[in-house]
């Protein structure tokens, strides 16, 4: 079905929206109940159950809708407008994820630039170093003002190891990512399933690596939760971006399954097109996170 530039498609009414706010209704208060609990020592099947029906159902919402689009979409249905819809719809999505990593960057620097050296003596707030007589202002913090509280460090991570590697593996990503987008554009499918499928092998060795990254900083380096703010904006940090590399990756493997059932044309393939700019995403920030976390 053909449609003029200036056609607005209405989508039919759906269920979707409502089946989603209840699965994030119960995942959210099922992950809550589940935090108390564990403040208690013990948790309960009924925040597990809670937490595991919502996840079941997001997931299942999210397979039908996002079918649903993909169906439309290959049926003709979408006009440019629509495609442009989604453009500024994605757009605006990677523009928030920059905003929430900006947080905790901004929460890094915060600590670095200002909280530290006021414990250490300095600045107007200086005054703070009467509550820890002694304390050493450096960064990274190796020991906490307060060692009853927080968990002394005895080493932190080397940048030049696991860290350097997983910056070039996605780097290395985002150039493949762009060849299998090249090579859709040109109508060249099976290296676009070489490429992508690629990318993919790169992001999973990506989080296997920082897997053993977490397993050294726990058993071997003291390096935890508890390690302060330093192992907080650390983990935080990182553990953020997994999970964004996680998603990235689900997302780069319903684009390799889409592409090996056909779907996609040179022309008309926004959905591979949001899943690179996802990755682009994910790899930028965590190259300035290597820079500002590791490195710095």
């Amino acid at each position: 079905m053909e449609h003029s530039s200036n056609s607005y498609y209405v989508p039919e009414q759906s269920a979707w929206p409502i089946v989603g706010a209840i699965a994030m209704f119960l995942m959210l208060g099922g992950t809550g109940m589940t935090l108390i609990d564990l403040q208690q020592g013990d948790i309960s099947q009924m925040s597990k159950i809670t937490m595991y029906t919502g996840m079941a159902i997001l997931i299942f919402m999210l397979f039908g809708w996002f079918g649903n689009v993909i169906s439309e979409s290959r049926s003709g249905l979408y006009s440019p407008q629509v495609d442009m819809s989604f453009r500024y719809s994605m757009s605006w999505f990677i523009f928030s994820e920059v905003m929430f990593f900006l947080a905790f960057f901004g929460a890094l620097y915060y600590a670095r630039a200002f909280s530290v050296p006021w414990l250490g003596g300095e600045g107007d707030k200086g005054l703070a170093n009467m509550l820890w007589p002694g304390f050493e202002a450096t960064w990274p913090l190796m020991t906490p003002p307060n060692p009853e509280l927080f968990q002394p460090i005895k080493e932190v991570i080397d940048p030049w190891h696991l860290p350097l590697i997983n910056t070039i593996l996605l780097v290395t990503s985002s150039f493949t990512v762009t060849f299998a987008h090249h090579a859709l554009r040109h109508g060249e499918r099976a290296k676009v399933k070489i490429w992508l499928a690629l990318t993919l092998i790169l992001g999973v060795t990506f989080l296997a690596f920082q897997v053993e990254e977490y397993m050294e900083a726990y058993q071997h380096l003291d390096l935890t939760l508890n390690s302060g703010i330093y192992g907080s904006t650390f983990f935080l940090l990182t553990g953020f971006h997994g999970f964004h590399v996680t998603l990235g990756s689900i997302i780069l493997l319903v684009l390799l399954i889409r592409v090996f059932k056909g779907h996609f044309t040179p022309d008309n393939h926004f959905g591979f097109e949001a899943g690179s700019w996802y990755w682009h995403f994910v790899d930028v920030v965590w190259l300035l996170l290597f820079l500002v976390v590791y490195v710095f």
